[in-house]
């Protein structure tokens, strides 16, 4: 691995574990528009996603509450960061994205470069199988969300 490889993963390390500790949006929102909860009963991960729509179908505000691993609590909050702002199908597309980065499938939509910049953080984790579902707990969750899901999504 060069230099630059190194100097890469090792960055990417520390985003997730910055998140990770310190968790950005993490909080249960008192009227969310959404809301839907997710668990992985492999590792123990579980969130609470809570999405305020505008009359727009904007994501006007965006939290999450739960516990979990350093991957799944750093993928909550950059999603929250990211998703702020955004059009339902906005979301919904940059989720796809997601998902396709976790597991080095081509992504289906063109997502904006710094939002996917910003997510590259997570795309080690399509080296071990086991840790996709962690990065994309929160990302399903919301997904489940805003189709009005009210079943705990769970990954197995």
């Amino acid at each position: 691995m060069g230099t630059d490889a190194a100097e890469l993963r090792d960055l990417y390390q520390e985003v997730i574990l910055d998140h990770g500790r310190h968790p950005r949006n993490r909080r249960a929102m008192e009227g969310a528009s959404v809301s839907a909860h997710g668990d992985n009963p492999m590792c123990g991960d579980r969130v609470t996603v809570f999405l305020r729509l505008d009359e727009e179908q904007t994501v006007a505000d965006i939290s999450f509450d739960g516990r979990g691993c350093a991957i799944s609590m750093a993928s909550a909050s950059l999603m929250t960061e990211l998703l702020k702002g955004k059009t339902r199908d906005e979301a919904e597309a940059l989720s796809h994205d997601l998902r396709a980065l976790c597991t080095g499938a081509e992504p289906p939509h063109d997502a904006p470069a710094d939002a996917m910049e910003r997510l590259a953080v997570l795309s080690g984790v399509k080296d071990f199988p086991s840790r996709v579902k962690c990065a994309t707990l929160a990302w399903h969750t919301m997904d489940a969300a805003l189709a009005g899901q009210t079943d705990t999504v769970t990954t197995e």
